[in-house]
């Protein structure tokens, strides 16, 4: 398999190159994001980057492209087809030739609408073992799941019923990873997709990859051990290209999967230096979203000042993929141990007050807890714990401004991007909470409140458009820059990046809703 691909795949950067840079700025989209009567949605949204976002983006995460049957898009039937309601590979190869695309590799499940799926089903092969059957009667109580959904479901098969493993929903089964053929097959797809243009690959819910009984069935040595052999293989055949992976995890846990064996008792110290990391080159920075939000709605950045202190320098070739919304919601876990379950439970209240809900996960042994905060991050800074103000968009803005200036590569979710509102009719259409934050624009209509200076999506759009342009043009944001974070009381979040030519730029956030005078001292 990998001398087939071998001469089919191209390095990323040339060589000697360095993998990222000041001017690597991201769009989290989905395929549809942006729709026109009468095109494909894809050649839609190629169309816009090339127009409104040409000069400001050097990559676009276009969310699972492939046919699905739920969890919008994260349950796919077929891997290697693009869903013809979006457009097809050339859409895709042409979005790649523009800027560097991430692609999903759903490893975790697949759709029970999938081929696989059907084998099983029918008990042939490949798919008679693709997948994870228990006991009903199984002890599956330390298993770590972000659902509080039934983790066995009945299967009626035709050599009975049986009880299928699915970490989800009962749409998304989940693959046996102990069968070699799973995973050759998946290292296929994968290389598939770097074939296709994809430079960035990003493993879905990788944290819940293998399955031991009588575990909690999240992190496994067996987990890592797959990341860390995709890694290889990417590194070997296509030099430059890029693994994330998504574990939605306490912040120490995430930290787990740059591969450096010593951090398996979560120390974070032990990433200092000249450590050699083998798993993936980005992870997602889960905690900076809801940190940011409980800092700008309560005025407080004490907490936010803490963490940022406290996170490690990176080796070589690591590094944070900055977020602050994406398709999916606000996840709170990674706030564990940073702040009090009353200080969440604060954002839990805020969040109902303006407009969002909440999604629970289920717990060994314990009561359901929140998992994530399902509110359009545009609308969950429309005030304070003390209600709405005047003061959405600046603060809005802040909480995206801080985003783009923190040591790492920034990812801007498209509703951030043009300020979209809750989208309560996503969430009373499709029935699922996350749809609040996934609403399609109409072409016509988003460029409609781009070019009306009065509208919010104008001002904040124009706002990051000026922003990224700085940050693409400043040294001291290049990813790998050094970060100093100075605590100077809880009203600002002050922090230094430092280029190791020594070039230094001091970044200064007031986090409150009033004037505030920063002293600064003489050094």
């Amino acid at each position: 398999m990998l001398d087939f691909h071998r001469t089919r795949l191209n390095p990323r950067v040339p060589e000697g190159e360095p993998l990222w840079s000041e001017r690597d700025q991201w769009l989290i989209t989905y395929g549809d994001s942006l729709q026109q009567e009468g095109e494909a949605p894809l050649a839609t949204l190629h169309d816009f980057l090339a127009s409104r976002l040409d000069d400001s983006l050097s990559g676009v995460h276009v969310l699972p492209f492939f046919p699905w049957s739920s969890d919008d898009g994260f349950s796919v039937i077929h891997y290697r087809e693009v869903n013809p309601v979006l457009g097809d590979w050339q859409d895709i190869r042409r979005l790649s030739e523009q800027r560097d695309l991430m692609a999903d590799l759903v490893i975790n499940h697949c759709s029970r609408e999938s081929l696989w799926f059907a084998d099983y089903l029918a008990g042939v092969q490949p798919g008679r073992d693709y997948f994870i059957e228990m006991d009903p009667d199984t002890d599956v109580s330390e298993v770590v799941r972000p659902r509080p959904s039934a983790l066995l479901t009945p299967v009626h098969t035709r050599r009975g019923l049986r009880h299928l493993w699915a970490t989800f929903s009962d749409d998304q089964i989940d693959l046996n990873f102990a069968n070699p053929d799973v995973l050759l097959e998946f290292i296929g797809i994968l290389l598939y997709y770097l074939e296709q243009g994809a430079g960035i690959i990003r493993l879905d819910a990788v944290a819940f990859l293998w399955k031991r009984q009588g575990t909690s069935c999240i992190h496994l040595p067996e987990t890592h051990a797959v990341v860390r052999l995709l890694r290889a293989i990417v590194d070997h055949l296509a030099p430059g290209s890029l693994l994330i992976t998504e574990t939605n995890v306490p912040h120490a846990e995430n930290m787990s999967y740059f591969g450096l064996d010593r951090l398996s008792q979560h120390d974070l110290t032990a990433i200092e230096g000249s450590a050699q990391a083998d798993e993936a080159h980005l992870i997602y920075q889960f905690t900076l979203p809801p940190l940011t939000l409980h800092t700008l709605t309560s005025g407080d950045a004490s907490a936010l000042t803490q963490w940022a202190t406290s996170l490690p320098s990176l080796p070589s070739g690591c590094s944070y993929f900055n977020f602050t919304a994406s398709h999916d919601g606000i996840g709170v876990r990674a706030l564990e141990g940073l702040l009090p379950d009353h200080e969440r439970d604060t954002l839990v209240r805020l969040v109902h007050d303006f407009g969002g809900y909440v999604s629970m996960r289920a717990n060994p042994g314990r009561a359901d807890t929140p998992y994530e905060l399902n509110i359009s991050y545009f609308d969950a800074l429309k005030g304070t714990r003390r209600g709405q103000d005047p003061w959405q968009i600046e603060r809005f803005i802040a909480s995206q401004t801080l985003m783009l200036s923190l040591q790492g590569i920034p990812g801007l979710y498209i509703h951030s991007l043009t300020a979209t509102p809750n989208h309560q009719e996503g969430v009373e259409r499709d029935g699922h909470l996350r749809a609040i934050n996934r609403r399609k624009w109409q072409r016509d209509e988003l460029e409609a409140l781009l070019a009306s200076p009065n509208t919010a999506t104008h001002e904040v759009f124009h706002a990051l458009k000026r922003r990224m342009a700085l940050r693409r043009n400043e040294p001291c944001f290049h990813p790998d820059a050094d970060q100093n974070v100075f605590d100077v009381g809880p009203d600002f979040f002050v922090f230094e990046r430092v280029t190791h030519e020594g070039r230094r730029l001091l970044f200064a956030l007031n986090v409150t809703d009033q004037p505030r005078v920063l002293p600064l001292p003489e050094s």
